[in-house]
């Protein structure tokens, strides 16, 4: 039985209006289970530690060609929910835009490439696989999510040829942007352990502040890299600092920071962790304090290549929009970066202004555009 087309726009009203902020599902997983499901795809739910994950797949497992598509259900909380002009899960639509948290990231992205491959199997069952492996911790941990996934697939011996992620982004026009890579990301905890004294006998203490203040002034005064080819130069930011003393006159004991820095492929994890201990550590012999980190590595830098995936993007985008995409690795950290460890990668989603902001909102043009560039992209690749 050939079902009829999918409106993408209709699937991504449904889906705003489960709420599921992080780690709830909302019954999403569910929703686009059983949308799948009657199209042929055979569903599997990859719940773990709480979240709910579903792959799916149309074709035989082992393809020689399977492409895949990762998105995310999961959303940020809404805020305050009375600055919104529409219920913030209300999918409401005035004047051609709707309404919702979600609507912009990503649900209607997870809408545009559920539709696009059921129409696409449907219509055209292609000589391969297509793959749909869809996460509700995108914007949680990241533990629990695509990661999940890809461990089931591992031990399952499911496979993507290539891969699609459909997160925003173009920045302000529907076409200018798609993304090859994306920079790595690291956050340090770091604790200043001195002694606490009166500030008027500063020489009976150990001022844990002036070592912190010493210690964040070297860290953000070191250009880590000038830029690569692809990448921006990296970034080191100074996000709190803090040691809880409401005294005026108390040297407290113990301060504590954090930094996140964004790094390009200059750097890894590993070097940028070795950087930071031996800064530390050369503050803390010069000022007598103990000095801990605790780093946390969400992610590191990554590049696909330009080639026969970026390309393939590239001219569904142009062949539907009129625009050729810049090829770009700007921006925050998304699960491409998990997927690449899997199979070549590419980014490739709606405009992103109003992600994450109070009446988050999509075009409901874009979302049927966003479809039609996913249905090409199919289509091109199977030919």
């Amino acid at each position: 039985m050939i079902l009829d087309p999918i409106d993408p726009a209709e699937l991504t009203a449904r889906l705003i209006r489960c709420r599921s902020v992080t780690p709830e599902d909302g019954g999403a997983m569910a929703l686009l289970s059983g949308v799948l499901t009657e199209a042929g795809f055979t569903c599997k739910r990859v719940d773990r530690g709480g979240i709910a994950n579903l792959y799916a797949r149309w074709g035989q497992r082992g393809a020689n060609r399977s492409f895949g598509f990762n998105g995310h259900t999961d959303v940020v909380p809404v805020g305050d929910a009375e600055a919104w002009t529409h219920d913030p899960f209300g999918a409401v639509v005035k004047d051609g835009i709707m309404y919702g948290r979600g609507a912009c990231d990503m649900k209607s992205g997870v809408a545009a490439f559920v539709a696009a491959a059921v129409d696409f199997v449907q219509e055209t069952p292609p000589d391969g696989a297509v793959i749909l492996a869809i996460t509700g911790d995108e914007e949680g941990e990241g533990r629990d999510g695509t990661m999940a996934i890809l461990d089931w697939m591992a031990f399952n011996g499911e496979r993507m040829t290539h891969c699609l992620v459909g997160e925003p982004t173009c920045p302000t026009e529907m076409g200018e942007m798609m993304k090859i890579g994306r920079r790595g990301s690291m956050t340090a905890q770091i604790t200043v352990t001195g002694v606490q004294g009166h500030s008027a006998y500063p020489h009976r203490a150990k001022n844990p502040l002036t070592a912190m203040v010493k210690l964040l002034a070297r860290l953000d005064a070191e250009a880590l890299d000038r830029g690569t080819q692809h990448f921006d130069p990296s970034t080191l930011a100074i996000t709190t600092i803090d040691c809880g003393n409401p005294a005026t006159n108390i040297i407290p004991a113990r301060a504590t920071a954090t930094i996140n820095i964004r790094f390009n492929d200059t750097h890894s994890g590993d070097t940028l962790s070795a950087w930071l201990r031996h800064e530390a550590e050369a503050v803390a012999e010069a000022a007598g304090v103990e000095i801990g980190l605790r780093i946390s590595v969400s992610g590191e830098a990554f590049l696909t290549p330009a080639g026969d995936l970026s390309a393939l993007v590239a001219k569904a985008v142009q062949a539907e929009t009129g625009r050729k995409p810049v090829a770009s690795t700007s921006g925050g950290t998304s699960d491409a970066r998990f997927m690449k460890d899997h199979c070549p990668v590419v980014e490739f989603g709606l405009v992103g202004r109003t992600m994450h902001q109070v009446d988050e909102r999509v075009e409901l043009a874009h979302i049927h555009t966003l479809k039609a560039i996913y249905r090409r992209v199919l289509r091109d690749y199977f030919a």
